[in-house]
């Protein structure tokens, strides 16, 4: 059998079934820092199943702290949209040749933005952008004429959440690096959102279990009243 490290030992000890204050789920997960700035997540188990349309829970929310990492955004736009785009700050404008770059296989990107005008050039796109989330969305304001503020979004920490097959969403709230206050109010961010997304199809207890963990650390159960209206 192998050996266990000093770290294994610790997450080992650790009772598994304690339910954690964020303040205290963020204190432990600072003892087992790792050497690079790790990213804090949370994953949401929730009472849906998203194979039925009812039941489907997804959204954008703002991180009022960010998200502490480079997003690469691409946009779709041209004329004085492709201009504003690029001010804003987008990694990559363009139009016929923006999808042929992306159907060659260039998909470097955290976010795609169209505007109303170029779906039909996105469309095309649809078998590359949507295995991956990056298909524009209307709803989720991808799709809009105000692609500099949709582009300032996406750069100052606006994320998007999605249920999986499974009932979870998983969302990065910031790095280990942030201190308490801007992760709590991330993290405040995140499920007030998840929150007011619920779904009209869904049954019984909506939010089920919260956890917080980091790219290296334990899984914490997070205890419920840690979550508004859950």
């Amino acid at each position: 059998m192998a050996k266990l490290t000093k770290k294994q030992k610790q997450v080992a000890e650790l009772d598994r079934e304690k339910l954690y204050t964020v303040d205290e789920a963020l204190s432990v997960l600072r003892q087992f820092k790792g050497k690079f700035d790790e990213t804090v997540e949370v994953a949401m188990n929730l009472g849906v199943d998203p194979r039925h349309a009812d039941q489907m829970v997804r959204g954008m929310v703002s991180l009022p702290s960010g998200t502490g990492k480079d997003v690469r955004v691409a946009v779709f736009a041209k004329g004085d949209n492709a201009d504003k785009a690029l001010a804003a700050g987008a990694d990559k404008v363009g139009a016929e040749d923006l999808m042929e770059d992306m159907q060659a296989g260039n998909l470097d990107y955290d976010r795609v933005i169209a505007t109303p005008d170029m779906m039909g050039v996105v469309g095309r796109l649809g078998k590359v952008l949507g295995p991956k989330g990056l298909m524009p969305n209307p709803k989720l304001g991808t799709v809009t004429p105000n692609v500099e503020q949709a582009v300032k979004d996406a750069k100052s920490g606006q994320v998007e959440f999605r249920v999986e097959k499974q009932g979870i969403i998983h969302s990065g709230i910031g790095k280990l690096s942030f201190d308490d206050a801007a992760l709590k109010a991330n993290f405040k961010a995140l499920t007030d959102a998840v929150v007011k997304a619920k779904p009209s199809g869904a049954k019984g207890k909506y939010v089920r279990k919260v956890s917080l963990t980091s790219s290296m650390g334990p899984g914490l159960k997070v205890d419920l009243g840690e979550v508004e209206g859950a």
